[in-house]
């Protein structure tokens, strides 16, 4: 029984609390590995302790497999964070999603972020057959029933969920009122926060926050921490909805090869600096350079 109680105690320093009391919320991004090894996240994480209040765990990211989400949201878990699981449609069908979701609950994870999910053909596994039963409203949806103690088939459940529901939004997508129904779409389907694609200035996400207002929802900026050239190139050909602007590509080219890395973690101070008065936090995605986390929030005084 002791057990029990530990995995569905509720903190009061959790993601939902956070924004709840309007706190700026500061959340991070840990991919998990490729692998069993799990040292080095753990390390990571440990070293955001009391300086986070969630840490995202991307569930296949660019359909790169890796090791579950929801083994690793609960280590986090153990380790004192509020874990944000990441959930794609893509490799489930409506039975193994709800499973899982339960799983996580049973595991004491309270915060699912609804995802697509990249395709296949994107990753290391390109034979792998795409799944899609649901998409990410119906995937909303079906975290909304069973957050009111049934299944999508109706059915009743012993013991119901209380999933805090997370959706993405894409603040530089054009056109912008597809945007805005999407967003309304998700709002509808139960979502509770929005945590959007990376933004490089004030400029993006001030009108959006703008347009997305009346709809009550507290959305965290994302701010993608841009370790190279190439990387960022690489973005802005191949991720819609993101624009990396052109000063911020030639900054990085006059740092040059020994000295980018470190042109990035500044663009990316700056930009929260720059976002910050318009979102309700920023969600921060710093992929290699995970170990720089602590800094950034440190030079970006947010806590």
């Amino acid at each position: 029984m002791k057990g029990a109680v530990l995995i569905h105690a509720m903190t009061p320093s959790t993601l939902q609390h956070t924004l709840a009391q309007g706190r700026f919320a500061v959340t991070v991004e840990l991919n998990p590995p490729k692998g069993t090894d799990v040292s080095e996240l753990l390390e990571t994480a440990k070293s955001l302790s009391g300086h986070v209040h969630g840490i995202n765990v991307p569930d296949n990211a660019a359909a790169v497999m890796r090791a579950s989400p929801v083994a690793v949201a609960r280590l986090l878990y153990e380790q004192g964070h509020d874990p944000v699981l990441q959930l794609t449609c893509r490799d489930r069908n409506r039975l193994g999603l709800q499973s899982d979701l339960l799983g996580a609950h049973v595991l004491g994870i309270r915060n699912v972020l609804c995802l697509t999910g990249d395709s296949p053909g994107a990753g290391d596994h390109k034979d792998a057959k795409p799944v899609f039963d649901l998409d990410t409203v119906q995937l909303m949806h079906a975290v909304s029933e069973l957050n009111q103690g049934r299944d999508l088939a109706g059915n009743a459940l012993e013991g119901r969920t209380a999933f805090f529901i997370g959706g993405a939004a894409a603040p530089g997508a054009e056109p912008a009122e597809l945007l805005h129904k999407k967003f309304e779409a998700k709002v509808n389907a139960g979502a509770n926060f929005f945590q959007t694609q990376p933004v490089f200035s004030a400029k993006v996400i001030q009108p959006f926050m703008e347009a997305v207002g009346p709809y009550s929802r507290k959305v965290l900026a994302g701010v993608l921490v841009l370790r190279s050239v190439k990387m960022a190139e690489y973005v802005n050909e191949h991720v819609p909805g993101i624009d990396v602007p052109d000063e911020i590509l030639q900054e990085l080219r006059n740092a040059g090869d020994t000295h980018v890395s470190e042109a990035g973690l500044e663009i990316a101070v700056r930009t929260i600096r720059a976002v910050r008065p318009f979102c309700d936090g920023v969600h921060l995605m710093a992929g290699r350079l995970a170990h720089r986390l602590p800094e950034i929030i440190r030079k970006a005084e947010l806590n």
